[in-house]
């Protein structure tokens, strides 16, 4: 008990002389807090592109992609193709035959609002199947565009990023005039990127003929995945590769969220070296502060190692305060920020995402930081002697 009442102590004497040093503690606060507002700034890209991916698609749909392609966009499927997936063990049944949505995906050039730049837009061709298969695009609001038009909906995404795609708006592409009659949601999934038009009217657009980018195909149980996809890629009529959709989704988003975490690691090492350097300050400036009252208190039978104690923790809690405050100001200044970024030459729009999660690591990497930045005034404090302390001052 002794040994805690001595840490109680020297943090109350600490605490009675914040206001003699509040400038330097700032600084040090300042430093931690700046860290953790972008690391977590950083970080919270990779989780919300990565979030928009993985919630795209559902557990019993299964895409169907040309042999050797990685994308819908590279990939190219024929009529035949359909046909014959359609009739492989495993498929659903909808009342119209066997629950296939072949897609045609192209990418156009849309400008960004607010800005002169232009960018790749995807552009989805889709049948009546694909609101099956696709069971979280809903319409938000007008309708839906009627078969053999030139008529489009727009993802709600899309529609706040890019001009000319607002409900009732016209835009130029393939050589038609197309008309935004609709706007969809997809509950945050990719989707809420894209424009959908009726598929034989982007196949006329752009001369694909009865060409798709790939199939999504309904299965009757998620576990007939296995023997589909093993039927499928041995059918010698086929040349062709299966995936599960939300694993296909959720593999786009690894490149990206790989290079975010690295990124996010590089800035906190270059950064924290600048918070623990001023935390290094900061806690010299501290322990040259209260030399007398460490000294006094050594004099008067207290220990090294509760000394020590009580300077590591001051330095952390710095660092827990600076911590919560970037996380805090990382929340409320990005949290829900909508931005878009190039994923297999199209754009897609997402959020950032501050998840408490990503909160708690920030805090904790301060807290490391503060530790490092501790250690060495701690130990310098509790070591000094205090005959030598007393005649410095």
């Amino acid at each position: 008990m002794r040994f805690f009442r001595e840490i109680w102590a020297l943090l109350r004497i600490s605490i009675k002389s914040l206001p003699r040093r509040l400038d330097v503690v700032l600084v040090a606060v300042a430093g931690f807090a700046g860290v953790v507002l972008v690391l977590v700034a950083v970080l919270s890209i990779g989780q919300g592109f990565k979030r928009t991916l993985t919630a795209t698609g559902v557990p019993d749909v299964a895409l169907v992609l040309r042999k050797g392609t990685g994308a819908e966009l590279s990939s190219n499927l024929t009529l035949n193709d359909t046909e014959v997936i359609g009739g492989e063990s495993g498929v659903a049944m909808g009342p119209h035959g066997p629950l296939v949505s072949p897609e045609l995906l192209v990418v156009i050039n849309r400008r960004k609002r607010g800005s002169r730049v232009e960018t790749n837009v995807p552009f989805r061709g889709v049948g009546p199947a694909a609101f099956v298969l696709h069971p979280h695009v809903h319409l938000v609001a007008g309708r839906l565009f009627r078969p053999g038009l030139n008529e489009v909906i727009v993802g709600r995404s899309a529609s706040r990023s890019f001009a000319g795609l607002a409900l009732g708006d016209h835009f130029r592409s393939g050589h038609l005039l197309w008309h935004v009659v609709g706007i969809f949601s997809d509950n945050g999934g990719i989707h809420s990127s894209e424009i959908w038009t009726d598929l034989p009217t982007l196949e006329g657009a752009y001369q694909r003929g009865d060409n798709y980018s790939a199939l999504y195909v309904r299965l009757r149980k998620r576990s007939d995945y296995a023997r589909f996809r093993a039927a499928v890629e041995h059918d010698p009529r086929l040349d062709v590769r299966v995936e599960p959709e939300m694993r296909y989704f959720a593999k786009q988003a690894e490149t990206l969220s790989k290079f975010i975490d690295v990124a996010g690691t590089i800035l906190l090492v270059l950064m924290g070296l600048g918070a623990i350097f001023a935390a290094l300050n900061t806690m010299y400036a501290v322990v040259a502060d209260r030399s007398r009252e460490i000294a006094t208190l050594r004099i008067l039978g207290y220990t090294r190692l509760p000394v020590l104690v009580a300077v590591l923790l001051e330095s952390l809690l710095f660092a827990a305060a600076g911590g919560l405050a970037g996380a805090l100001l990382a929340y409320f200044a990005f949290n829900g920020y909508e931005a878009s970024t190039l994923a297999n030459f199209s754009q897609i729009v997402f959020r950032f995402r501050v998840s408490p999660s990503l909160m708690g690591t920030g805090i904790v990497d301060a807290l490391i930081l503060g530790f490092l930045g501790g250690i060495a005034p701690a130990l310098r404090a509790a070591r000094r002697p205090p005959a030598e302390a007393v005649r410095t001052l």
